[in-house]
């Protein structure tokens, strides 16, 4: 297993005058010193295939936003409630318990019909990540921020081909929080699933079966063969073969509804406090947050070395 070490080293160097100082009268004797070089500035270098964000952006429409490659979904679609995802589910609030303080926000909005539901996705507009490993601190919530509970909402990161990839190279890695569970499963409940093929059930997956509550620093990491599911430093499921990655994909969040089981006004909060790849490499938990940690320290917000595809 490859281990990269945390992200970015600083050069920096300074004389300091180290010798006793002559009198008066021994100075004008002396030749004039040479000049000091000038002390270099401070240089911040990040190696290649590495994707950081802290989501400090002003909301979907902020040019940055896009220039660095995100998107806001609107429109029609699956999965959940078809036809109703909206961008204006998508904020970056202050949140005091994110690291930084600040994090990306999807909001779920509903009153138990198609036309009153407002469904939230933020994801990369390209399709750079293959191998290596995927990592982002995430809040997952198992009741609504308002109204009743008992929605099938699923809160999700995952990894995903375009729609229009070949059937034998699709790829699709998930995992998705179910408070309130789905498809007939109770929940709480937190599903990491490895795709063979885009056809319905042509997968192979994995169920948590307990809260996932809180804050979370969820790792998928797609190498030599195997694809690892972790959270918080424990390994919960590992696939191999068909599974693994054929193509590179898109990164996105998203939080949706399976079906709409009763009416009523209710909201639904999933905050993601950072994201951060490294391609073609494993890197442990305890690596990632050194990285993580130094780029916050650096007030370094946005990274992107990933090789382009």
């Amino acid at each position: 297993m490859a281990v990269i070490a945390a992200g970015t080293a600083f050069a920096a160097t300074q004389l300091k005058d180290g010798g006793s100082r002559p009198t008066a009268g021994e100075a004008a004797q002396q030749p004039a010193p040479p000049a000091s070089p000038p002390t270099p500035i401070p240089t911040t270098t990040h190696p290649p295939g590495i994707l950081f964000d802290s989501f400090d952006y002003a909301g979907p429409s902020d040019p940055t936003l896009e220039a660095h490659g995100w998107e806001a979904r609107d429109g029609g679609g699956g999965p959940g409630i078809e036809g109703t995802w909206a961008s204006s589910g998508i904020s970056f609030p202050q949140v005091p318990t994110a690291q930084g303080g600040k994090a990306l926000q999807l909001q779920l909005t509903s009153d138990g019909t198609k036309a009153g539901t407002r469904q939230a996705q933020l994801a990369t507009a390209g399709t750079k990540f293959f191998t290596g490993t995927f990592a982002a601190r995430v809040y997952f919530t198992d009741k609504p921020a308002t109204g009743r509970d008992g929605d099938h909402i699923n809160q999700a990161m995952f990894l995903i081909s375009p729609k229009g990839a070949e059937p034998a190279k699709y790829t699709e890695l998930d995992v998705e929080y179910l408070p309130n569970g789905g498809w007939g499963a109770p929940g709480p409940k937190l599903d990491t699933t490895s795709w063979r093929t885009a056809k319905d059930g042509d997968r192979i997956t994995h169920a948590e079966k307990k809260t996932f509550q809180g804050w979370h620093t969820v790792v998928i990491t797609a190498m030599n063969g195997t694809v690892s599911y972790t959270v918080d430093d424990k390994v919960l499921f590992r696939s191999h073969g068909k599974e693994f990655p054929r193509e590179p994909t898109s990164i996105q969040f998203s939080s949706w509804l399976i079906d709409l089981p009763f009416t009523g006004d209710r909201t639904w909060t999933m905050d993601v406090n950072w994201v951060y790849c490294k391609a073609g490499e494993a890197v442990p938990l305890k690596t990632i947050q050194q990285a993580v940690d130094g780029f916050y320290a650096q007030n370094t917000h946005y990274i992107d070395t990933m090789p382009k595809n």
